[in-house]
C-alpha cells in the first residue's frame, strides 16, 4: 500500500505536528508528510520540519486582502505536491469553501473540547480551557473532526475525554487535554491512511 502525502497547516509550536512525525518515523502511520505550510514567519513548526527535512513554506496571511486568493495559494501547494490529507495542527485561519469543497472528508482538525461543547467562532487556544473551567464541567477533552464549511461543525472522528479536578488550572488542564490531542490526532490519522474512515449523512463510520 503505497504511503498516503499529507499536508499540514501550521500557525504555531506544533505540538501535534511532532506527534504526526514521530508517529510516522516510528512506522505507526503509512504517510509522508510533503509539505508543512505556516501562514506566519517565526513559528517554531517550520523548524520541527527542518530538522526532519520536511519541506516547509510560509505564505504569509498579511500579505494578503482578499482571503480567497490567500486560499487559492494555498491550494495550488498541496495540488503542486500530490497532497491526499490535509491537517489542521494548529492552525488559526480560515478555509474557504472552494478549498474545503477540493478536499471534501480529507481536511482533519483537532480541536481541544468534546464537540459540541465549547466550539464554535472564538473557541479556539486558551479560550477553551478558560471557558470550560469558567463553566465548571467535570469532564472535558479533545476532538477530532473533518472539516466542512462551518466551524467545528465537520463530521466527528474519534473524542476522548480527561476529567477535571477540584483544583485544576489552566496550565494543568491545557496538558492534560494537549496529551490527549497528541493521540487521537495520530489515532485519526493512521485510520484515515489505512482506508478505515467512511463518512455517510455527516457520520464517521470506522472499519473494524
Amino acid at each position: 500500500m503505497s504511503r498516503v502525502k499529507i499536508g499540514v497547516l501550521v500557525s504555531g509550536g506544533g505540538t501535534n505536528l511532532q506527534a504526526i512525525i514521530d508517529a510516522i518515523d516510528n512506522n505507526n502511520i503509512n504517510a509522508e508528510i510533503a509539505v508543512v505550510i505556516s501562514n506566519k514567519f517565526g513559528v517554531y513548526s517550520l523548524e520541527r520540519a527542518k530538522k526532519h527535512s520536511i519541506e516547509s513554506l510560509v505564505i504569509d496571511s498579511k500579505k494578503y486582502n482578499n482571503i480567497y486568493q490567500y486560499n487559492e495559494d494555498i491550494l495550488h501547494e498541496m495540488k503542486e505536491r500530490g497532497v491526499e490529507l490535509v491537517v489542521l495542527a494548529g492552525y488559526l485561519k480560515i478555509l474557504t469553501p472552494n478549498f474545503i469543497k477540493e478536499y471534501k472528508n480529507r481536511i482533519i482538525n483537532i480541536h481541544p473540547s468534546l464537540i459540541p461543547s465549547f466550539c464554535g467562532g472564538g473557541y479556539y487556544g486558551e479560550n477553551v480551557h478558560k471557558a470550560v473551567l469558567k463553566k465548571g464541567v467535570k469532564l472535558t477533552g479533545a476532538t477530532v473532526h473533518f472539516v466542512d464549511e462551518g466551524t467545528d461543525t465537520g463530521p466527528i472522528v474519534l473524542q476522548e475525554c480527561v476529567k477535571i479536578s477540584d483544583h485544576e488550572t489552566l496550565e494543568s488542564l491545557k496538558k492534560k487535554v494537549l496529551k490527549i490531542e497528541h493521540k487521537i490526532l495520530v489515532d485519526a490519522v493512521k485510520l484515515y491512511c489505512q482506508g478505515k474512515l467512511s463518512v455517510k449523512e455527516n457520520k464517521v463510520y470506522i472499519e473494524k
